[in-house]
């Protein structure tokens, strides 16, 4: 990997010589500016706006423009004489709970490697020292005209630095949240759990990037003349007019989708609150089921006493035919004595 920065972390008195290489890659499509009539690249020129000559871009400085309008240049060697000790070093400045972090507070990521041999028993020591007490390092650098703040953790074997935001670029959320009072009930919170338990687990390599798939897909059909893919129908979406239909469709959708069987579905179906008037209906329908079930309970017993008394029948028949068949067996024994 291409090192984008190199210098030191400074941890208490050691100094670790380290690179610091991006940990991450943009896969987005770069679309180029044409002119639609004829298809020809739309390109920029950096122009002076004093005598409209085109400038190249080794003439080109920079300037911070003041209140009045007017430019005051900053040079490269102003800004190498800024008394900042973090100009090319990652100075920690402090140890804590990696939850103490705000996520909203993560910026970009890097990869932090040893530079050379002799850096690569400080760069363990740190390593080792970050995974045994759980924690993260708080850093300040400087990067890209800017001191930064960073996070440092442990990521497999290497050393890994989120940037972070400092806290006064974190906006409040004024106005975001919605400003009329709602409601929301236990069973609606059952069903979302139900929800939030089947969409639990989930393998984060399986997930793609369906929009720039279908881009590149648009993208090869025009190369070769074919038409292009027609738009799949969405699923859904729009207003939500009954939640509670909605939660319970979303759990079926979500465990079909896994694969799981719905004979295990556990979906709690509530009574409609929008039918007071069906009472009368409810209540004779409970009337005969109840009446339906008294009649399923006589039958239930008449047929016990039924069974029972066949039973009895056939006891008494076959102790009966015990008695007299020993009967039969002494008259011939009686002729014989005669």
């Amino acid at each position: 990997m291409r090192s984008i920065w190199n210098g030191a972390i400074s941890f208490g008195l050691v100094s670790i010589p380290i690179k610091l290489v991006n940990a991450t890659e943009n896969h987005s499509f770069s679309f180029r500016q044409i002119h639609k009539e004829d298809g020809g690249r739309i390109r920029y020129r950096k122009v002076c706006e004093l005598d409209g000559e085109e400038v190249s871009s080794g003439d080109i400085g920079r300037a911070y423009q003041d209140a009045d309008g007017s430019m005051i240049p900053i040079t490269d060697e102003d800004m190498a004489a800024l008394p900042l000790p973090t100009a090319k070093t990652i100075e920690i400045v402090a140890f804590v709970p990696a939850a103490s972090i705000d996520p909203l507070q993560m910026d970009t990521a890097y990869y932090i490697s040893a530079n050379g041999v002799p850096a690569a028993k400080p760069y363990t020591l740190l390593r080792e020292a970050l995974k045994r007490s759980d924690k993260v390092a708080l850093a300040k650098f400087a990067l890209r005209g800017r001191e930064r703040l960073g996070m440092l953790r442990v990521v497999d074997d290497v050393i890994a630095m989120h940037g972070l935001l400092w806290p006064d670029e974190i906006r409040k959320p004024e106005g975001v949240a919605p400003e009329t009072e709602v409601t929301v009930r236990d069973a609606e919170l059952d069903l979302a759990d139900a929800l939030m338990d089947t969409l639990g687990d989930v393998d984060l390599d399986s997930l793609h990037d369906d929009y720039r798939e279908a881009v590149e897909e648009m993208i090869a059909a025009k190369a070769e003349g074919e038409p292009v893919p027609e738009r799949a129908p969405s699923g859904g979406g729009g207003k939500v007019i009954d939640l509670m239909a909605a939660l319970e469709n979303s759990v079926q959708a979500a465990k079909q989708s896994r694969g799981d069987d719905d004979e295990h579905a556990e979906v709690t179906h509530l009574q409609d609150r929008k039918q007071p008037q069906d009472k009368g209906k409810s209540a004779a329908s409970s009337a005969r089921k109840t009446t339906q079930g008294k009649s399923a309970a006589k039958k239930t017993t008449a047929a016990k006493k039924s069974t029972g008394a066949k039973k009895t029948a056939a006891s008494k028949k076959s102790t009966t035919a015990k008695k007299t068949t020993p009967a039969k067996k002494s008259t011939p024994g009686k002729r014989k004595s005669a």
